[in-house]
């Protein structure tokens, strides 16, 4: 849909910012249509997900789990408004510090369809787009967060790492840590954030 809404209005060769899920888009709008985009910005995802979890995983075997966690999604659906809401908050809150911040990301959630989001996160799970990188002619600025996870082991140079690695066939590629925000790093580490878009676009 992205794809048609640029063709529809002849936007040529747009910059394209994309967080999360929008970001695994926007490297999939570049891998298939490599002429486009005039310059990629990608903020705190990667072309293979599932590859966090389990280094060995592949787009294959990834479906059965990623076919379990979509039906998950889908039965929230029964529960009340209220339960959805209290779920998402806890979930957020490993994503966003501001407490003000989470309340709205929560109510873009509420007010999303479930079924294209459960199936959304089926697609990012199950497509593995690292081999296909080589593809993307646009400059691209990929931003990632590590502080979340810093419990469980990760550190500033172990994250960078993974993100080097799934990465590595991209040709043209500028990669850097926020070290204070968490997943949405636009809200958490403005500062930084908007001081590589303005370097990166300038």
């Amino acid at each position: 849909m992205v794809l048609d809404y640029i063709d529809e209005n002849k936007i040529k060769n747009p910059i394209i910012i994309g967080h999360s899920l929008g970001g695994f888009m926007a490297l999939n709008i570049a891998v298939e249509r490599p002429d486009l985009p005039k310059k990629l910005v990608i903020v705190d995802a990667l072309p293979f997900i599932t590859a966090i979890q389990v280094p060995t995983a592949t787009a294959e075997s990834a479906k059965p789990f990623a076919a379990s966690m979509k039906k998950q999604m889908m039965t929230s659906e029964v529960q009340s408004l209220e339960a959805r809401a209290d779920y998402q908050r806890t979930m957020l809150k490993s994503m966003i510090l501001d407490p003000a911040k989470i309340e709205v990301a929560t109510q873009w959630s509420l007010d999303s369809d479930l079924g294209t989001i459960a199936q959304s996160m089926y697609e990012m799970y199950t497509i593995d787009s690292r081999t296909h990188l080589d593809k993307i002619k646009a400059p691209t600025l990929v931003l990632g967060a590590w502080i979340a996870y810093k419990d469980f082991g990760s550190t500033r140079e172990s994250t960078l790492d993974i993100y080097k690695s799934q990465y590595a066939n991209h040709n043209n590629v500028q990669i850097d840590m926020t070290d204070k925000g968490n997943h949405f790093i636009m809200w958490d580490d403005p500062e930084f954030f908007y001081n590589w878009l303005n370097k990166f676009l300038d």
